[in-house]
């Protein structure tokens, strides 16, 4: 499936302030940039920095005044199977290192407090797949998605009392569950094709049968029309603006479509990687 993502984004800086944006889609496993460009104002440079580990590329700078980033990519993404109910949960002792954080409680997923209700909720079922898909059945089953009832700052904790919120707080709940009943969960921001209207998605992965499993708690979009921007314990690893000071937000434009078929080129190993810093 090949997939053309763009999006706008446009701010307000008062004074110089040091920023990172997350708006690129990522160098991963399952998706290959076909082509892609980068626009930004007159006078204003950004460097690429690609981390290695997730494959997610950081722009980042020192901006002042009134800034516009535009990005368009056409991505090709290979077939991505749904959760299966079978697959196993391994052990702790026999989990990759690098996995192991994804157990753990972070800022806005503490697990620590949702080790009873998850152990009284989901411990009857078999660990593995069937108990993730049962956590995401009791998120559709128990929150609403609404606009307005979270914030930037509200946790899973937050999200359990108010049994509402929007991408970001299902996919803390969601994570928050997981790891509570030992299952590896991350965050991942990713555009979504057929996510109406169209945004920056947040969903998660679990760790399951030696591999990463994505799963869309919403179930607002299909995970096949899914391209990775970036991973991380929570959204504050993949916020696709981080900056060090404040900044007003003046205009955001997420576009998603199905790209059409190309005949390939004479050769078809080629990529081609645009990015313009006009």
């Amino acid at each position: 499936m090949r997939v053309e993502v763009q999006s706008r984004l446009a701010y307000d800086f008062a004074e110089p302030t040091q920023t990172i944006a997350v708006i690129l889609a990522a160098h991963a496993e399952g998706q290959r940039v076909e082509s892609e460009s980068l626009r930004l104002p007159d006078g204003v440079r950004m460097v690429e920095a690609p981390d290695p580990v997730s494959g997610a590329r950081l722009l980042r700078g020192a901006l002042h005044g009134r800034v516009r980033l535009e990005y368009s990519a056409i991505i090709d993404l290979a077939p991505r199977l749904d959760l299966p109910a079978e697959v196993q949960v391994a052990p702790w002792d026999q989990l990759p290192v690098e996995v192991l954080t994804y157990l753990l409680p972070s800022r806005y997923c503490p697990v620590d407090q949702f080790l009873r209700f998850s152990q009284r909720q989901f411990g009857h079922i078999a660990p593995g797949g069937a108990r993730a898909l049962a956590i995401l059945d009791w998120l559709h089953d128990n929150v609403d998605y609404v606009h307005g009832v979270s914030t930037a700052t509200t946790g899973a904790a937050g999200t359990f009392i108010d049994r509402a919120g929007v991408c970001r707080d299902f996919t803390h709940l969601g994570i928050t569950l997981c790891r509570a009943c030992g299952i590896p969960a991350r965050a991942v921001a990713a555009y979504a094709l057929a996510l109406d209207p169209p945004d920056f998605h947040a969903v998660f992965e679990v760790f399951l049968d030696n591999g990463w499993w994505l799963v869309d708690p919403t179930r607002l979009a299909p995970i096949t029309g899914m391209v990775r921007i970036a991973h991380g314990r929570d959204a504050a690893d993949i916020a696709f603006l981080t900056t060090a000071g404040p900044v007003t937000q003046v205009e955001m434009c997420v576009k998603v479509r199905a790209a059409p078929l190309v005949k390939p080129s004479h050769n078809p190993n080629t990529v081609e990687h645009e990015v313009l810093l006009c």
